[in-house]
This record gives C-alpha cells, structure tokens and sequence, in this order.
C-alpha cells in the first residue's frame, strides 16, 4: 500500500512538472531586471517641461532687437520722445502621440500567483514597469534626435584630431593642447552676447565627459584639493558650469531576435551648451523646451492604462501612451560640438 502511494506520489509529481510545475523555489528576494537606473534618463533633466491644453497651439517671441535696444532718449523741451516699439511674433508647437503596448496571458498569470513567486516577476506589475521605462526610453530617443546631434543647431563645433583649428573648429578634448577653460569660456561669451543670457547647463556624451576629467588642465585644478584619505577626484562640478550633465542613457539598437547591440542614447563624443529654465517662464528664454499634452485628461502626459482582450482570448493588455514635441526655441542659447573625442 505504502509503495502504491509512493509510485502515485511520484506520477502526480512527475505531471505536474509535464505541466510547468517546478520543484525548486524561486528566490522571493532577487532577481535579475535590467531596468535603467532612473537617474541616467536625459531628456527631462535638460530641457523643462511645459504641459498644454492642446495638442497643437502657439506662443509668443518677443524681438529680442527691440528689448535689448536704448529706447530711452532725451526729451526736447516742450515735447515729447516717439513712443519705443516692443514687436513680437509667434511660433507653434504640435504634440504627437505615441503608444506602446504590452499584454497579459491571464491563464498563465495563475502559475505565478498560486506559486508565490517574486512580486518582480508578477506579469502585471513587471509590465507596468516595463510600459513605464520603455516611455522614459523613447523619450530620451527624441531628445537625442531632437536636440544632440549635428545639423540640429545653427551655432556648432566640429572637434578635429591635430593641426589649428579654425572657423568652427576645436581640438578634440583628449588631445593635450586642448585648453578646454578658455575654449568653454569663449563659447559662453558667445551665447552671452546671443541670447543675453549665460549658459548654465553642459550636457556631455559619457565619452566627451571622460576625456574631459582626464585632460591635464582640467586636474591641474583639482590636484591640491585632495588628502590621503579623500583623494582628488574630477567631477562634473569642476568643468566650470552650474550644472553639468553626463548624458549615460543606454539602448538596445538591435531588431528583434538579433543579438543584443548596446549603445549610448546620445552621441557619446557629443556635447551641448545652453541656457535653460529650470521651469516655463513667461518672460525668460529658453534654448528648448519640451511641450506635453495631457491627452486623456487624467494630468499626465505619460499615461498608463489596462483594458480586456477580445472574449475567449484570458488575455488584457496594458498600454501606455505620451505626448510631447521636442522643440529647438532659441538657436542664440545653445552650443553644439560634435566628435569632442
């Protein structure tokens, strides 16, 4: 009798792994997701946001001739000056939606609830997740097409690897007789002058960034600011900006079912300067900005909803849907400079 229920104890085991069952436990503590660090998504960290009403609209451009022109003159005697002139005109954005879709085999969801496994490896809340970063991934994508790359702004520099540079050239910043302090500076006079402003954000390619640190001049700096126990290390602080950015987003470049092909977001021997505000403004420039569009009403721009499959199928679906338009808004607040390394 015992062995009769042994062999059956052993056949139902043996049919419940045919099934899917597993004896061993998952791990209910780890697991293993390659999800972004947070703080390396780009886009929204450069440039501010603007929520609107509409998906399509316009705003106003003062003249910037008209506010930085002396219109204040002497008044004649027994008259009166001409009254200054304060133009303006308009430019449009238009938000576009874009969608993802992930589903959910509701069938094959029981396995994993019933076994008690990791809440990381529930099909709910791990495409949840999933729909949220493929969302702040797409849009780190538009930003670099949008806004870090050549061809984008109209003031660029072109890194060359020996000779003088000339016109809109540089040295590249791994090379020794780049002076990197005087070459920014210049750039900031530039804008300066430009746009009126002075430019507050460098956003740099991982690979631009760590010519950078590593160039003599720039730990010349640093070198007497260390001690045994706390060495000097070059930071983004030290690259003479009030706000330095090192643009580390990644992405898989390959097509579905092809071997995985890692790249940097943003061109990685990239860099930009520009001046922006930390939030829309009504009267402050900005070299870009990123308008959004709550299309569902809810007060978000990046929306995640769920819904049922087709009857008969036990599927459901999670979506997640955004809309934005990534717009250049002043060429004289911005700097780009290309093959840095």
């Amino acid at each position: 009798m015992g062995n009769t229920r042994e062999v059956n104890g052993n056949a139902a085991i043996l049919a419940r792994i045919n099934k899917g069952w597993k004896p061993n436990r998952y791990l209910t503590n780890m697991s293993m997701a390659y999800f972004a660090d947070p703080k390396d998504h780009v886009a929204t960290s450069i440039f501010p946001i603007c929520p609107v009403d509409f998906s399509t609209g316009f705003y106003y451009e003062f003249l910037k001739g008209d506010l930085a022109r002396d219109n204040v003159a002497r008044k004649p005697a027994f008259g009166k000056v001409s009254p200054a002139k304060m133009g303006h005109t308009d430019n449009s954005y238009k938000c576009v939606v874009d969608q993802i879709i992930v589903g959910v085999d509701q069938i094959g969801a029981i396995n994993y609830q019933r076994a008690g496994v990791p809440a990381s490896i529930d099909p709910r809340r791990s495409k949840v997740r999933f729909v949220s970063e493929q969302q702040l991934l797409h849009l780190d994508i538009l930003f670099a097409e949008s806004f870090f790359k050549t061809g984008v702004w109209a003031n660029e520099f072109t890194g060359i690897s020996s000779g003088t540079p000339s016109g809109s050239q540089f040295l590249k910043f791994n090379d020794a007789n780049f002076d990197p302090v005087n070459f920014f500076d210049a750039r900031k006079r530039e804008i300066k002058l430009a746009g009126r402003r002075m430019p507050n954000k460098l956003s740099l390619g991982y690979d631009s960034f760590t010519a950078l640190k590593n160039h003599p001049d720039i730990l010349e700096r640093v070198k007497y600011t260390g001690g045994t126990a706390n060495p000097a290390i070059v930071n983004e602080q030290v690259l003479g900006c009030e706000e330095v950015k090192v643009l580390e987003a990644t992405y898989n470049a390959a097509e579905e079912g092809q071997p995985d092909d890692m790249k940097f977001v943003c061109e990685s021997d990239g860099a930009l300067l520009t001046y922006t505000t930390n939030a829309p403004a009504i009267d402050e420039p900005s070299a870009g900005y990123i308008f959004t569009w709550d299309m569902l009403g809810n007060g978000n721009y990046m929306a995640t909803d769920q819904f049922e499959g087709e009857g008969g199928t036990h599927s459901e679906f999670i979506e997640g849907l955004m809309s934005t338009d990534m717009k250049k808004t002043s060429d004289d607040l911005a700097c780009y400079l290309s093959a840095c390394v």
